[in-house]
């Protein structure tokens, strides 16, 4: 019982709960309790858990297991994200592996039916490992009822989550701007386009954009224009821009400004024009512009790129003018110009760069019903839509793009230019940026609907809710939500050949009544169902699935519904009513809104912009509500180097090696009491996990070791069980049960209230301030207490007063850890459960009568007894704690032992109840500092304490600027009224300005004096102390005097003796070892180890008898009336007990003694 091995305790436990099936039977015990809904974020399977997963995991056990003791039905399902990229790039690397291509080409290859096939292989590679490693970190979660996102029933409620958005009008067709492979005909996902960039050389060339008359100029523009004009006298003016792709200057639309730089006007000394541009751009054009003064001269005038917004300038190429005449061709603003690439503007061509096209989009150039210009083939060559360069590739087509603009007296400059791009890691070609047709979400229109379901919501911590969150949601864009791939939910929509007629279906019910389609529909991939047509109902013949699939993200932003099927397996469904499952209160939504919104979920910070967002905007569209109320958001887990965790650098320990090591629950204690639950990044350190293991685990076990062995030992000398008496404490006076057991509902009390508030970390120091109260406080000032070493048989049904009180500390210990144990249970649910297991043998039958006590997680979260509470208890002993503190920090300086008696502590405290609160408990501050004589007073100028005021300089100096100096100079003059005045209220007027705390340091110091010289002072806020630190040899024996005549007067008060009864006390000094034999092989090869020590101990003992001699001589009249016929040492193993009324084994101060007690 005595040494524990957590780790291997821990898998008892989990042997335990595998047995009685816990979970499934603590769900069993809670089905009539009101439901507490949890949503679990979907991750992949494609790798083993590292300690983002487990943190998250730690988090997501924590909270429904706090719930389901407090009353809760707390469903827990394990969800699998089973589609997308990582699955694909799984499945590439094969493919590529066996055929030598991947991607389109592969599928082309082997068919989407066997490409799909792979991909359904893999997806759980790693199923059974998450299983175990999540289990046995201890959380409860049901794999077996789990839900997939390629399930068929999930797959088809994402096609109705989607069918009421489109119904809705949310839906739409537009264009998203991505890496893409011309050799291939496809585009890439951007992680695949970041896996091979090479240096190439590619043309550079700088292009004039000539401005439009005066007035041809919009009106807003026209006072900036005609200044411009009037600056360049009459010589052309043009914009200049700067580009590496030549090939996308027939798409132009606009030329884009930073609207905070400062441009130049320029006269070109060779062509006689004039430029608009940066300074830092000079370089462009005339290598070093210091050098090359005479082919350029700056004109006076000089503008701010938000001056220029709207100018309009002559388009290079007319291909796309009567398009976007009316609403392109000029300058546009945004940050994202740089000061330090090209001339200052940059050209915008928005089906051929990201930024480009959000720009113009948000300016509105670019629209649904107004797409960029995009004219290239599948394969990156031009079409007919510009002539000029018909059947050109893009690359192919720079020189020519080049002459022509030279033709046309639009070139400036050209050049090449070495610089790193990307190719595509199949073909080895290299990418372009190109629009991709695709269909979106409309959701900026949303955004105000989505901050007012925001503010409904409540995160922790609020900061990522006001912050990162807020602004996430504030600047969203539409939502992109289809995918060129092949694993994944395919967007149910069926098209005409010219995209004109869309049909959205969202159930597989309808695909058949639209299709026709008589088979059986198993499954909804798209090897099962793109062969599946509809035939138009406008005449345009037959229409075709569309091929993208969804974003995985749409999938598990749909999870809420789509993990329980909604609507589809819910009561009152109607098939034939295409609004059923919308309405709150009728058919499927009666059932459903019983548990929805959800109450809980948790992820990492980076599911700001994934889960967290996706989640909030179906549930806005479908509902307007969010569909959760409370959020936990942790911080990200990086190596103790603080780089990201690497398995290829291998800076980190393995997960299951720190569990087989230290056990699971030093883990999760060690995530959870970390900055990463308050959203901030964490450095984990083994070293951590294992201080976790010495400073909380291993004490709480030690304090169950105590309880344990104080029951066996009552047992023994009363021959009954302990019994845990709930109204035992009713009668209870002891000041430190009464202490220990407000403080365990004042705990209880706090702990309710931030767990409701979700704020794990403010109550996990707090469970650890009670698991040190209860060993570093209770137990330790109540150990002779619990020993029970006065506990005797009972007589005629009663115990005497001693053990009474040992009965009383007992169950007072007893309540405590059986609380702190349920408590904790949620936080370290095996060591928890393995107290308590222990624990529950000592339960009345009151107590247990029709409940399941085989697990503490089938127990109801502790409630507080109000009864039990006591303020003032809880502050007298908080007082008294701090003195005994600050007392250790005194000894601790001066290196001396507790051991050593003294003979003066002082406390000084200016208010007297904090001294009279002190007071109360004065015998337990001597007692543990082993000190003689308690002072506790408000006498300062006794002790001669002086104050020094220092002044926060940096802080001074940022409040006060200039007056700071003057404040610093007055300090030294401050009384001790005005100190005082301020230590009291925190503030203080100085020169007329009032200085607060965090302004000023108040230190308390002793003059130095020959009377001050021995002691040690220490201050602890508004408390110092002095502590004589002189040994004063005397001192050893008194202490050891009055232990010694404390326990004689308890052996004649068991005895009934009465002060007019004369004994005499013999007394025996005992082996502090007694030596004994192991019983083993190597129990003969020891026997000259074990003579050793017996000889040690001997010497020992003869040295504590001397020690006693002396004591009893030179104290004999402390023992005049307790002992009024002397005190004579026994021979050790002699003598009979003839006259012996009482005797008693005991120890003091590390002296084993055998007292005896002979009436005479």
């Amino acid at each position: 019982m005595g040494s524990i091995n957590f780790p291997a305790e821990e898998e008892r436990v989990l042997g335990t709960w595998t047995d009685i099936d816990a979970f499934h039977r603590q769900l069993e015990l809670s089905k009539d309790d009101p439901p507490y809904v949890f949503y679990d974020g979907p991750p992949f399977a494609t790798g083993t858990p590292h300690y983002g997963h487990l943190l998250a995991s730690t988090i997501k056990d924590i909270v429904p297991r706090y719930w389901s003791m407090r009353g809760r039905h707390v469903e827990r399902r394990f969800g699998w994200d089973t589609h997308g990229v990582p699955i694909e790039q799984i499945i590439d690397k094969q493919l590529q592996e066996e055929l030598g291509v991947r991607g389109k080409a592969a599928v082309e290859k082997i068919g989407i039916k066997e490409y799909n096939r792979r991909c359904r292989e893999v997806v759980l590679t790693y199923a059974n490992e998450w299983r175990k490693v999540i289990g046995r970190v201890g959380r409860w979660i049901d794999f077996d009822l789990d839900y997939k996102t390629m399930d068929p029933s999930f797959m088809e409620t994402v096609w109705w989550v989607f069918a009421q958005l489109h119904k809705k009008g949310l839906v739409y067709h537009g264009a998203r701007v991505l890496p893409y492979s011309t050799a291939l005909n496809t585009p890439l996902s951007k992680s695949e386009a970041s896996e091979e960039y090479r240096d190439v050389q590619d043309p550079a060339v700088t292009v004039n954009f000539p401005l439009l008359p005066l007035e041809e100029q919009p009106e807003s523009t026209r006072q900036t224009v005609q200044k411009v004009l009037a600056t360049a006298q009459g010589k052309q003016v043009s914009f200049l821009a700067w580009t590496t792709t030549p090939w996308t200057l027939p798409s132009n639309v606009a030329l884009c400004a930073h609207p905070e730089y400062e441009y130049l006007l320029v006269l070109d000394n060779e062509t006689d024009n004039v430029y608009i541009m940066l300074e830092a751009g000079l370089k462009v054009l005339y290598k070093d512009p210091k050098k090359a003064k005479d082919k350029f001269r700056t004109l006076p005038l000089k503008l701010k790129g938000a001056d220029m917004a709207g100018i309009r300038y002559k388009p290079l190429f007319t291909y796309f003018y009567d398009t976007f005449r009316d609403v392109g061709f000029k300058i546009i603003l945004d940050t994202y110009v740089k000061l330090d690439e090209g001339v200052g503007m940059v050209h915008q061509s928005p089906a051929f760069g990201e930024d480009d096209y959000q720009i113009n989009w948000r300016d509105g150039i670019i629209s649904a019903e107004r797409p960029p210009p995009n004219p290239l083939n599948a394969g990156g060559e031009y079409t007919d839509e510009v002539p000029e360069f018909e059947g050109q590739h893009v690359k192919a087509a720079d020189k020519n793009i080049i002459k022509h603009l030279e033709g046309a007296g639009r070139l400036v400059r050209k050049s090449q230019i070495t610089h790193r791009y990307p190719f595509c890691p199949r073909s080895k070609t290299p990418l372009i940026q190109r629009a991709v047709p695709s269909w979106f979400i409309k959701v900026e229109q949303s955004v105000p609907d989505l901050l007012a379901n925001l503010e409904k919501t409540h995160w922790v911590p609020s900061m990522v809710k006001t912050g990162r969150f807020h602004q996430w949601l504030a600047a969203a864009k539409d939502w992109n939500v289809s995918r060129n791939r092949y694993w994944g939910t395919p967007l149910p929509l069926w098209v005409s050949e010219d995209m004109k007629e869309v049909v959205c279906v969202g159930s597989v019910a309808e695909l058949k009544k639209l299709s026709g389609f008589e088979g059986e529909i198993k499954d909804l991939h798209r090897d099962s169902i793109d062969h599946i047509t509809i035939p138009s109902q406008q005449g345009k013949g037959t229409l075709k699935r569309v091929e993208e699939v969804f974003d995985c993200w749409f999938e598990s932003g749909s999870m809420p519904y789509a993990s329980s099927h909604y609507p589809f397996d819910y009561p009152d469904y109607d098939a034939s009513d295409s609004d059923s499952g919308l309405s709150r209160t009728e058919g499927p939504g009666k059932q459903f809104f019983t548990k929805y919104p959800g109450d809980f979920i948790a992820e990492g910070l980076d599911q700001t912009r994934g889960w967290f967002y996706t989640l909030s905007v179906l549930g806005t569209h479908l509902f307007n509500t969010f569909p959760y109320k409370n959020c936990v958001v942790n911080g990200i887990v990086l190596a103790e180097d603080g780089k990201k965790m690497s398995k290829s650098l291998k800076n980190f320990p393995d997960p299951m090696l720190v569990v087989d090591r230290y056990g699971a629950d030093a883990l999760r204690l060690y995530l959870i009491d970390s900055p990463v639950v308050r959203g901030e990044p964490l450095r984990f350190s083994e070293q951590g996990v294992k201080q976790i293991v010495s400073g909380v685990l291993l004490p709480l076990w030690n304090s169950y070791n105590f309880f344990a062995q104080q029951a066996a030992l009552y047992k023994k000398n009363t021959g009954e069980e302990f019994v845990f008496e709930p109204d035992m404490q009713k009668g209870n006076e002891n000041v430190m049960d009464r202490w220990i057991l407000a403080a365990t509902q004042s705990l209880l009390q706090y702990v309710n209230a931030e767990m409701e508030a979700y704020w794990l970390y403010t109550v996990v120091p707090r469970l650890l301030k009670m698991v040190d109260d209860v060993t570093n406080w209770y137990i330790r000032f109540n150990r002779n207490r619990l020993k029970g070493h006065a506990a005797k048989p009972t007589t005629n049904g009663e115990a005497d007063e001693e053990s009474s009180d040992t009965l009383h500390a007992l169950n007072t210990l007893y309540e405590v850890l059986y609380t702190l144990v349920k408590a904790l249970a949620p936080f370290i649910p095996f060591l928890s459960d393995n107290i308590f297991q222990r624990l529950a043998p000592h339960l009345p039958s009151s107590l247990t009568s029709d409940k399941d006590v085989r697990s503490v997680h089938f127990q109801r979260f502790p409630t507080v007894r109000q009864k039990l509470f006591d303020p003032v208890v809880e502050r007298q002993v908080s007082r008294m704690q701090k003195v005994i503190e600050v007392g250790r920090v005194c000894r601790d300086r001066r290196t001396i032992s507790l051991k050593t008696p003294l003979k003066t502590f002082v406390v000084l405290h200016q208010d007297e109840e904090w001294l009279d609160d002190v007071r109360t408990l004065q015998g337990y501050v001597t007692d543990e500092l082993n000190v003689r004589d308690l002072v506790l007073t408000t006498d300062e100028a006794r002790y001669g304490v002086e104050f020094a005021v220092q002044a926060d300089v940096k802080n001074l100096g940022q409040k006060f600027k200039k007056d700071a100096a003057k404040i610093k100079a007055a300090l030294p003059k401050l009384s001790k009224e005005q100190i005082q005045s301020f230590l009291t209220e925190g503030r203080l007027t100085v020169e007329g300005h009032e200085l607060s705390a965090e302004d000023l340091r108040v230190k308390k110091e002793i003059k130095p004096s020959k009377e001050t010289a021995s002691m040690e002072v220490a201050v602890e806020g508004e408390v110092m102390c002095l502590l004589d630190a002189f040994a004063y040899p005397e001192l050893a024996q008194e202490g050891l005097a009055r232990e010694v005549l404390n326990r004689v007067q308890r052996l004649r008060k068991r005895v009934g003796l009465v002060p007019t009864d004369d004994v005499q006390v013999l007394y025996t000094v005992l082996s502090p070892t007694a030596p004994g034999s192991n019983g083993t092989a190597a129990g003969a090869a020891a026997a000259k180890t074990k003579g050793e020590k017996a000889a040690n101990a001997e010497v020992s003992r003869l040295e504590q008898e001397r020690v006693l001699e002396e004591m009893f001589e030179a104290q004999a009249a402390t023992f005049a009336k307790a002992a009024s016929r002397g005190v004579s040492k026994a021979e050790q193993g002699g003598g009979g007990q003839e006259g012996v009324v009482a005797e008693e084994e005991t120890e003091v101060k590390d002296v084993r003694l055998l007292l005896k007690l002979m009436k005479v």
